[in-house]
């Protein structure tokens, strides 16, 4: 295991940052990061990356990263590179990296080098977007607005529009049950359940229904896609396994009835609506 992975400093910088030497402090952040988030596999995967970076290795993916054209800390550049590595150990192309995953003792960078320039087809093209991510537990907040605005004195019937929708996993959240402070809402036979960790006054009970949801996404995430599924997996950290869990119940949710998702950017889709 690589020391770069055991004792991680952060580096405050501009994250706009760019240039000589803006690669390894994006990579050196992100390792600290990550450690201090509780994920050390995935701290050792960046470092493992960082590491490979700083040998005289060559090839077209090294390269693109090393003369990184953007911002590599606003860029997400580690995280896009780790997401593909995990794409790869999640669909079992790469068994080789099972052991970092699993926290077994392991020489990261020999491991991450080698897949690396095995799989550097696969792996390219996850250098041209940056990470999505999509986690039904954030509607929890939406429900909570809606009990309140509610209780206002609004009509308690609610049709929900939201922009960059990513996979549209917050549109399925008249699917989903929640325990908002004691404060229970949704179907008995919800695909998840959600009981945040609630601090002070609950939001008030009241009746709601949520009549209709839809979202935009100017590259959306269809879940019904193994491919697209995959990929949105593969950026969620290894160490949180509730998020895994949330991700199975909605791909299985929107194979059931997938969500209404239109691609379009935000402005035009406002202006539709």
């Amino acid at each position: 295991m690589g020391n770069s992975a055991d004792r991680p400093t952060y580096e405050f910088v501009d994250m706009n940052t760019a240039g000589p030497g803006a690669v390894a402090t994006a990579f050196a952040n992100q390792v600290a990061y990550c450690q201090h988030a509780g994920a050390p596999n995935t701290a050792r995967v960046v470092a493992g990356i960082a590491a490979v970076l700083e040998t005289d290795a060559a090839s077209v993916l090294l390269a693109r990263i090393r003369g990184w054209q953007g911002a590599p800390l606003a860029d997400a550049l580690s995280l896009r590179v780790a997401g593909g590595l995990h794409a790869l150990h999640l669909s079992g192309a790469a068994p080789e990296l099972a052991p970092i995953y699993r926290g077994e003792n392991a020489d990261d960078a020999a491991i991450i080098g080698a897949v690396m320039r095995s799989h550097e087809t696969a792996l390219l093209p996850w250098l041209d977007g940056p990470p999505q991510t999509n986690e039904a537990g954030r509607s929890a907040n939406f429900v909570a607005a809606m009990l309140w605005l509610a209780d206002q004195g609004l009509p308690p019937r609610f049709q929900c529009l939201e922009i960059g929708s990513s996979a549209g996993i917050n549109l399925m959240l008249d699917r989903y049950s929640y325990d908002l402070g004691g404060v229970m809402v949704g179907p008995d036979d919800a695909v998840m359940r959600f009981a945040p960790q609630w601090h002070g006054t609950p939001p008030p009970q009241r009746d709601i229904a949520i009549v209709s949801t839809k979202g935009c996404d100017v590259a959306p995430v269809d879940l019904t896609d193994p491919a697209q599924a995959l990929r949105l997996k593969a950026y969620i950290w290894p160490e949180h396994t509730i998020r895994f869990e949330r991700m199975d119940a909605a791909i299985r949710a929107a194979h059931q009835r997938k969500p209404d998702l239109v691609p379009m950017n935000a402005a035009d889709f406002v202006e539709a609506e």
